[in-house]
């Protein structure tokens, strides 16, 4: 067993042993090995479970369980900004007296301050709010008799305060559980990103002239140097292949699917680069990460503001400015053609294994938005899959402005996040979001009166549910008992339906042609197409497959 799984199991059995009946949480991934506890803790009926996909609902209904009850209710999130939808609650809970434990799932320590991917500073979150906090130690290996001693002492410390036995003053508390992968039970040889960083590569100490913030002076780059594009404002500039996310500056210049290419071992091995610069916030890919991680390949990292990311700790160098003039720099041409050749073969495979299917996929949708919208327009693309299915499968393309919100990567407030960028941008907007992204914000479809909406269309592939987990370690046959209640989240709501009880034009389109004369009709209107979670999780695979084969 794993620590973290075994972490978990001890948790919930320490909570059920101290009175809790009831608990509340809301689906994510970091959370996976709690969620699970609860999931079977339910399933042997010890304890009431309640699901919800949206944190702050799900906070409310453990306040009025608690309220009601008197006894201690768990509401447990995933890290980042679905901890911080639980501060109302907290306030509330603290305000009334109320027992409510705030269980927030977090990246590990070595993790934290640097650019990780859906991490924030959560250990102190609700401030003065809390009756106490306490930032539970990271589960380790080898360690297990003291840390059960451990782990069953904090909850019980935590059920006494938040009861308020000792005190007379019950109130919140929050328990910030901090987790490395792997996370699913059974994963123990399932290799992990979490807490592996490299040194600089030649083994050498920092130099003052590495500091952070420091610009890099300009010098000559490697012949094999790939520039990797993250979230953000900085473009890369060109000479030298680009793998950009969505929502980069560079990708317009970026190869397709360039993580189908990093993904890919045996390609990788053959035209591995020597160095990597890194532009922006890269944020959406394990490939990526796996790359930045090899001891082999030295990474340098610009950065316009002195908080760069660096979620692997490899970087040798961080400045401002690019480490080369690109225009000046010698390139092994042969190299770089044998990345946009292999992009180009993968992205034609890709795009047959597309179109072979008549209906539309969650997948080929996401390519299809991009390639259908009209130049100058805008795209806003939702936390989750939506945007790494752009990021895999779309044709790059400079003439768009590309959004998303990738700071701490929550599936919150997208649909006001893409109003409000369409606003401004003042011209045709589409925004591509998942179904539960879509949920999660409802009330952003509700403008002031005699506001004018802005021309915007939100295109939802609407898989009843939390469908990324699908693709991801949780969707795999063995976690099946536990995967519909916890990670497939179903709401079985009609969108369509919703979306107009809501005052917008709503369309459900299902071919190709449909998808593309609603996109023509204009916005404010929300298209919404039916997919299947498990299906397209078979259909990442296919595609992964179509790619590896024409990259041989």
């Amino acid at each position: 067993m794993n620590p973290s799984t075994a972490f978990a199991r001890v948790l919930v059995d320490e909570l059920l042993r101290g009175g809790v009946t009831d608990a509340v949480l809301a689906p994510g991934s970091r959370s996976a090995p709690v969620a699970l506890a609860l999931a079977a803790a339910e399933r042997d009926g010890r304890l009431r479970l309640h699901v919800r996909i949206d944190e702050r609902t799900a906070s409310f209904l453990a306040l009025g369980l608690a309220k009601a009850s008197g006894r201690p209710v768990p509401v447990l999130t995933t890290s980042g900004t679905a901890a911080a939808h639980l501060h109302a609650a907290v306030l509330e809970a603290d305000a009334a007296g109320v027992p409510l434990l705030a269980l927030t799932a977090d990246r590990p320590p070595e993790l934290r301050s640097t650019g990780a991917n859906q991490t924030i500073e959560q250990a102190q979150l609700y401030g003065g709010a809390v009756r106490w906090a306490a930032d539970v130690g990271v589960p380790e290996a080898g360690r297990e008799s003291a840390q059960n001693r451990y782990w069953r002492s904090l909850v019980a410390k935590a059920l006494v305060t938040a009861t308020g036995a000792l005190s007379g003053d019950p109130g919140p508390v929050h328990l910030n559980l901090a987790l490395r992968d792997p996370l699913m039970p059974g994963d123990e040889g399932v290799a992990a990103l979490d807490g592996l960083w490299a040194g600089r590569p030649d083994g050498a100490p920092w130099t003052a002239a590495d500091a952070p913030g420091a610009a890099v002076p300009t010098r000559r780059l490697p012949p094999r140097t790939l520039v990797i594009g993250g979230d953000g404002p900085l473009d890369a500039g060109s000479g030298r292949p680009v793998v950009a996310e969505p929502s980069s500056a560079s990708w317009g210049r970026s190869l397709r699917g360039g993580v189908l290419l990093l993904g890919d071992a045996d390609w990788l091995a053959a035209h591995r680069p020597d160095h990597v610069v890194v532009v922006g916030r890269p944020t959406l890919s394990r490939p990526v990460n796996a790359l930045l991680a090899d001891p082999a390949v030295i990474v340098e990292t610009v950065s316009a503001a002195p908080r760069w990311a660096d979620a692997v700790r490899s970087s040798t160098r961080v400045g401002s400015i690019l480490g080369g003039s690109t225009g000046d720099d010698a390139v092994d041409d042969a190299w770089a053609r044998a990345w946009s050749d292999a992009a180009d073969r993968a992205g034609a495979a890709v795009d047959a294994a597309l179109d072979a299917a008549p209906e539309l996929t969650a997948a080929r949708l996401a390519r299809d938005v991009v390639a259908a919208l009209p130049s100058g327009a805008l795209l806003v693309l939702g936390s989750s899959t939506p945007v790494r299915d752009v990021d895999r499968l779309a044709v790059p393309r400079a003439d768009l402005t590309v959004l998303a919100n990738r700071g701490v990567a929550g599936i919150d407030g997208t649909i006001s996040t893409a109003i409000g960028a369409a606003t401004v941008h003042g011209g045709p907007a589409f925004a591509l979001m998942g179904d539960l992204t879509f949920l999660h914000d409802l009330t952003g479809l509700l403008t002031g009166e005699g506001e004018p909406v802005p021309d915007l269309t939100v295109v939802v592939p609407d898989n009843d549910g939390g469908g990324i987990f699908a693709q991801l370690e949780p969707g795999e046959d063995r976690y099946a008992e536990g995967y519909r209640r916890v990670f497939g989240t179903p709401h079985g709501r009609d969108l369509v339906a919703v979306a107009e009880a809501l005052g917008w034009a709503a369309t459900r389109v299902a071919t190709p042609g449909e998808l593309a004369a609603a996109l023509a009709l204009g916005g404010p209107r929300v298209v919404v197409v039916r997919t299947d979670q498990r299906a397209e999780a078979a259909l990442a695979k296919e595609l992964r497959g179509a790619a590896a084969r024409a990259l041989r």
